[in-house]
């Protein structure tokens, strides 16, 4: 198997694309952990898990809470036929 090789205009895109992805990334890593603060601050204001807290947050911004309910639901329905319930 033959390694790809690239011309001068493919290496400037490559070069120009990894730099900018890795800027992207490190402000992600920023933002991820000043968000990461702000949750575990309100959660512990609020006395509930940071964790259901960060939870909620995926489940708002995808709009999908229906078919986590839904999916709790069939999960609960499962582990009551089984009596593995609390």
């Amino acid at each position: 198997m033959t390694a790809k090789t690239f011309n001068g205009d493919q290496k400037i895109k490559l070069t120009q694309i990894i730099n900018e992805g890795m800027q992207v990334m490190h402000e992600i890593d920023t933002l991820q952990g000043g968000l990461n603060d702000t949750i575990k601050a309100v959660a512990e204001e609020l006395e509930v898990k940071p964790a259901i807290l960060k939870k909620a947050i995926k489940l708002a911004h995808k709009a999908t809470f229906g078919q986590e309910k839904q999916d709790h639901e069939t999960l609960e329905t499962i582990l009551e036929t089984v009596g593995k319930t609390l």
